[in-house]
């Protein structure tokens, strides 16, 4: 659906209360909102003292409040709520926002459950209000190479599409993305998941089948630590993705194997740990160093110069919030539906399920 520009000051910008400033909050999205033509970040709310120092310290015209309720007794002041703060909180909270009449953006995974992401969806229809989901990774350098390469037909009929998310943390951090509480909706499938099943099935479409492997690997853990997910997409293609916390070697990005050729990335994107340093979009932004580009060949492995350099397109996380504003203020598309997100859900549930009973399980 498209967004329905609501009513805020004559020719002023967007305001936006941001609920949470922990990682998602602080490294993501108020910078990307502060870096948006036409939105401003009106509000912070966070109960953590030094995170609301360190929101007006990097925001000098901010207010910061210490709860939701705090935010909502003022929802006729502001025209937008962003949802970054835990996982468990993204239902209730978002179904306050648009019983409020404020359009939401709610940080992955939107809900807990595909049913929980649909009804969100639909009260959000009912109210003429936009539910968008932020799903940066569609905006990651290797993401937006490989649509190009996929749209110029660069690599024939893509045949398997391998896709890893890997880190290597032989210690758990703690905190609630890794706890084993399910209320919780933490560990690897839900984080690092929502961001490989989403770029499969935006590139490759619905699913068919899923068969995944999950467990615990450090002592210590609760949550679920390294996964996999095999997915048969209904246009034929396959998808094997990987998320981890224990690799110790890590392997491409992506490898991605096709008819006429195939593509091989390493490294991640470069726009994560430019925000976390304190670096802001502006020119040259989302660029990456030469050595790190990809590699398009056949027959010869791209560790041993097979195939040609494929130049990185560069990373554009902007543009997920200048779309946002687009839809608000101009009616236009939603950058990431709420039933997409619910797609994506109905495809971890299912690993979920395959990994604890170890079957293969149709969609």
């Amino acid at each position: 659906m498209t967004g329905t520009p609501p009513a805020h000051a004559p020719g002023g910008p967007l305001r936006i209360g941001l609920v949470g400033y922990g990682l998602a909050g602080s490294v993501f999205h108020a910078p990307l909102i502060a870096a948006t033509e036409g939105l401003t970040l009106d509000t912070v709310v966070t109960s953590n003292p030094e995170r609301q120092r360190q929101a007006r310290a990097e925001f000098p015209d901010v207010r910061t409040v210490a709860s939701p309720d705090e935010l909502f007794d003022r929802a006729a002041e502001l025209d937008l709520v962003v949802i970054a703060s835990p996982n468990k909180t993204h239902v209730p909270l978002a179904t306050t926002a648009l019983k409020a009449g404020l359009p939401v953006v709610v940080d992955k995974p939107v809900a807990g459950t595909a049913a929980e992401a649909r009804e969100l969806a639909a009260l959000a229809e009912e109210r003429g209000l936009l539910l968008s989901v932020f799903q940066n990774r569609r905006w990651d350098n290797d993401f937006l190479t490989l649509r190009e390469l996929i749209a110029e037909d660069a690599l024939g009929d893509v045949w398997r599409f391998e896709s890893r998310f890997e880190r290597w943390r032989p210690k758990p951090k703690g905190g609630w993305r890794e706890s084993g509480d399910p209320a919780e909706i933490g560990g690897l499938l839900y984080d690092l998941g929502s961001h490989v099943v989403d770029q499969a099935l935006v590139l490759f479409g619905p699913v068919t089948q899923v068969y995944a492997e999950s467990v615990v690997r450090r002592a210590g853990a609760e949550a679920d630590d390294d996964t996999f997910i095999a997915l048969t997409h209904a246009s034929g293609v396959r998808s094997h993705l990987y998320v981890s916390s224990t690799a110790a070697q890590l392997g491409p990005r992506f490898r991605v194997l096709g008819s006429k050729a195939g593509y091989v990335k390493h490294g991640l994107d470069p726009q994560e740990a430019a925000l976390r340093e304190g670096a802001r979009p502006g020119p040259g932004w989302g660029e990456e160093d030469e050595a790190l580009w990809g590699r398009l060949g056949s027959g010869e492995s791209p560790v041993t110069g097979g195939g040609s350099v494929a130049p990185t397109v560069p990373g554009d996380y902007p543009a997920y919030y200048a779309a946002v504003a687009k839809a608000l203020l101009e009616g236009g598309p939603n950058p990431v539906d709420g039933r997409e997100a619910a797609a994506a859900l109905d495809v971890l549930e299912a690993a979920r399920r395959s990994a604890r009973d170890g079957v293969v399980v149709t969609l």
